[in-house]
């Protein structure tokens, strides 16, 4: 109460200076699941709700002020992450969100640990960036295979979160259960936490490169990451299919000095099915202009690579709707045919 307090009186305000089209907006609120303050969405949230924001009072798009849409006010909130996300905006309780590939596909359609409990209001904004899995080690250490960690103190990743769904998977493939390993389910700066003190072995942690927790815990301890075999991420991306080969470069953390071979899973910006058409229309268009394409190449390393040209890849595959508006701005932008 107190900060809609605070910002209907800063409202009021520039209404007051803004005169008559002013007065004419009506202040609205779109909230953003995002995840953890150590990790990407969190960042890369609060820079799309700055994209797409521009409260009643604020300079016009044409006049040099940020091109979002005219009377919202987008707020980036901390989450679980993306099947806390699913949840909360099949729910109502969130106007959007960012979620995982993988568990967007399996909320969609009630499939793995949302059987029998599927989201079918979901739908995608855009895609947005690759989020490689991160398989963390102390310092020194190394895995022969996956199936070393039987008998280990592993960070599965949040309770639920689209992480964890997908490495309990893959690590069945090398018969590595909850009931023959030491399960710690952490977000990612407590698990970062665990290795340093030497009370984790190993964690996973799916996300946008470089991860601010990642990068402190490589400056102050130092870390390791699993350099996965070719069979190993065959297999990860036959088991879950929405994970895909790919590289994390040599030196993205400074301690890690050699290209670390892994999958990734696509990040995608989604929205309840009930959202107005005209909203996420206008969202989706201001998420591409000029000024939101600064606020992405200057507010984080991942960034750069959100843009207009890869929104829709891999959507298609993870058969889960385009929201209407959203459809139909890639339409007029020539997307789609």
């Amino acid at each position: 109460m107190m900060i809609r307090s605070t910002i209907g009186a800063v409202t009021f305000g520039c209404l007051v200076l803004a005169g008559g089209l002013a007065q004419a907006q009506e202040m609205q609120f779109f909230r953003i699941g995002t995840g953890g303050a150590g990790g990407t969405y969190f960042p890369i949230g609060g820079i799309i709700a700055n994209a797409i924001s521009n409260p009643p009072g604020s300079r016009a798009c044409d006049d040099g002020g940020n091109c979002g849409v005219p009377g919202l006010v987008a707020m980036a909130q901390s989450t679980n992450a993306s099947a806390h996300n699913v949840n909360a905006i099949q729910n109502g309780q969130m106007e959007a969100g960012l979620s995982g590939a993988a568990t967007l596909h399996f909320a969609y359609n009630g499939k793995g640990k949302f059987e029998g409990n599927a989201k079918p209001d979901l739908r995608v904004i855009a895609n947005l960036y690759p989020e490689d899995l991160h398989l963390v080690l102390s310092e020194g250490a190394s895995l022969n295979s996956l199936a070393d960690l039987a008998g280990k103190r592993v960070g599965i990743a949040q309770a639920g979160s689209g992480t964890q769904i997908a490495v309990e998977l893959m690590l069945a493939d090398y018969n590595v259960t909850r009931d023959n390993m030491d399960e710690a389910e952490l977000n990612n700066a407590q698990s970062a936490e665990r290795i340093a003190d030497g009370q984790l072995d190993a964690y996973f942690y799916a996300a946008g490169t470089p991860v601010a927790a990642l990068i402190q815990l490589d400056n102050t301890k130092g870390m390791e990451l699993h350099n996965w075999s070719p069979e190993e991420v065959k297999m990860a991306n036959s088991t879950v299919p929405y994970y895909i080969p790919s590289v994390i470069p040599a030196g993205t953390y400074p301690g890690v000095t050699y290209d670390v071979n892994t999958v990734a899973v696509s990040g995608m910006l989604v929205t309840n099915a009930n959202i107005d058409e005209e909203l996420v229309y206008q969202i989706t268009k201001a998420m591409w202009s000029n000024t939101a394409r600064k606020l992405l190449d200057n507010g984080h390393p991942k960034g750069k690579a959100i843009t207009l040209e890869t929104a829709l890849e891999g959507v298609e595959g993870i058969g889960v709707p385009l929201h209407p508006g959203a459809e139909r701005f890639y339409r007029e932008a020539g997307l789609l045919k």
